[in-house]
């Protein structure tokens, strides 16, 4: 398997210098093919130009790099409206919004959760759902996505 973390170093300063960060990178087989897909955000929203500009630019690195030995399309794209929430400045970033959470290990016999973010305290993650408050450890958060309310 690749190393993700690696690549994600690798394209850090490609990505500062873009003024875009990156939320999420995945190596996953799609229709019979591994993808590398990078989720990318930046202050005002992500266009297809930044997408294609980010791809010109990393797809040319991660080959001189030989970052992944096997052959794979490159894809780079917005996280979309229920963007995935993986690092820790996300939950802080994102407090008080509406949230879905997975979570590895069960609270009161239950894994899934929908509530307002409250935020961090410490290494652990607050939700309130409903009248009830619920601590999770971040270590145990398998995914965590905005739930935005879409206007019909």
């Amino acid at each position: 398997m690749i190393d993700l973390g690696s690549i994600e170093k690798a394209v850090e300063p490609v990505l500062a210098q873009e003024a875009v960060e990156l939320v999420d990178l995945r190596y996953l087989q799609a229709g019979g093919r591994w993808v590398l897909r990078f989720y990318i955000d930046k202050h005002g929203g992500v266009t297809l130009d930044d997408c294609e500009r980010i791809s010109s630019r990393v797809g040319p690195l991660l080959d001189a790099l030989n970052a992944v030995p096997y052959s794979y399309s490159l894809e780079v794209s917005s996280p979309g409206v229920d963007r995935v929430i993986k690092k820790k400045k996300d939950f802080e970033r994102f407090s008080g919004h509406r949230v879905k959470v997975r979570l590895r290990t069960p609270v009161a016999d239950q894994r899934r959760f929908q509530g307002f973010l409250k935020g961090l305290d410490g290494e652990a993650l607050v939700l309130i759902c409903g009248a009830t408050e619920v601590r999770a450890e971040l270590k145990d958060v398998e995914e965590a996505r905005l739930d935005p309310e879409v206007a019909a």
